[in-house]
């Protein structure tokens, strides 16, 4: 049986791949679509429905976060303001960018190749972060970098809450260099502008995560007009990740109030290695027919979905039990 050309099998493996990457998206402030996008193009979808299809669904999950985030009064909406403008613009250049190269026939091939090396090179850093025994090193290291930003005195000068005091240039530059990434890769960039904001900028973490979804919400909704428009939004996918996330959204969310974000971040790394080699595996499958390599790639997509979002679950409810009350929560959250 099929439903909007779907069949119901499909529509409950997307309605469960929703349920997790909610859960990620309440928790990390990212807005998913950096497995979305992947998973898409994995299972086949060509590369303009994949990018619009995700950003649809990035668009639709943050707007529960953001009003979630509101409330604890985690948001900068002089901050978000500004990104907003710039990610809007340099959405619509990376864009024109992809239409253009599937003009050439280059697309699939080239996007596949950027969301490779992208997703690498983030769960890379973040990997490196989570394994160094160094903390104080790297806070101070972050530290410095925020100041050196800050000491930038380029007109205007704008204040963003923690009585930080950074040029508007600047952030707008960085929310145009995220919003062409947003583009080209059908992403919302929350994994890319939140760490901007609270490593360049020196935002507070909380501030950073629930700033990053709101303005999330915005370019998101603008992404995915520009991509409907196309055609190129594939809406009972999208629905169907949408009525999954409404839920996970929530219990990420909520679980930011009991766990420290930075006790998984290896599980993060690993998701998003997981999400870089899982594309390659497709590519290089579909190159040279290996079967066996395409079965990889959704296993590791979703495989990382489920192992990440179920520590998030995991660690809030030691949490909630308390530390040291059972060997088991220590060993499983360290």
């Amino acid at each position: 049986m099929e439903i909007f050309g779907i069949s119901l099998i499909l529509i409950s493996v997307f309605v469960g791949f929703g349920l997790l990457i909610g859960t990620l998206f309440g928790f990390f402030g990212m807005g998913g679509s950096f497995l979305v996008t992947p998973a898409l193009l994995v299972m086949g979808y060509p590369s303009t429905v994949a990018i619009g299809s995700g950003l649809a669904f990035v668009f639709g999950t943050s707007v529960i976060g953001a009003l979630r985030h509101r409330d604890h009064g985690q948001v900068d909406y002089k901050l978000a303001a500004i990104m907003t403008v710039a990610m809007t613009i340099g959405i619509e250049g990376g864009k024109r960018v992809v239409f253009y190269l599937e003009a050439t026939g280059m697309s699939d091939l080239i996007i596949s190749i950027a969301y490779v090396g992208l997703l690498a090179l983030v769960g890379l850093l973040t990997l490196r972060d989570a394994w160094s025994n160094e903390e104080d090193a790297d806070e101070m290291d972050s530290f410095e970098l925020a100041n050196r930003v800050q000491s930038i005195h380029i007109p205007p000068m704008v204040t963003l809450r923690g009585d930080i005091r950074v040029s508007a240039t600047i952030i707008f530059a960085i929310g145009l260099i995220i919003g062409v990434l947003s583009g080209f890769l059908g992403v919302g960039g929350g994994f890319l502008l939140m760490p901007a904001m609270m490593y360049g900028l020196g935002v507070p973490a909380a501030i950073a995560v629930g700033t990053d979804i709101l303005q999330i919400t915005i370019s998101g909704a603008f992404g995915a007009f520009v991509y409907a428009r196309a055609g190129s939004v594939a809406l009972p996918v999208v629905g169907a990740l949408l009525a999954g996330s409404a839920l996970g959204a929530r219990v990420g969310a909520g679980a930011t109030k009991l766990v420290n974000e930075d006790e998984i971040k290896g599980y993060f790394a690993a998701m998003l290695l997981a999400g870089s080699i899982a594309v390659a595996a497709k590519k290089l499958g579909t190159a040279y027919g290996i079967e066996v390599l395409n079965t990889v790639s959704i296993v590791l997509i979703f495989g990382a979905a489920i192992l990440v979002s179920g520590a998030v679950v995991l660690a809030a409810i030691c949490q909630l039990r308390g530390d040291g009350t059972g060997r088991w929560c220590q060993l499983t959250t360290t």
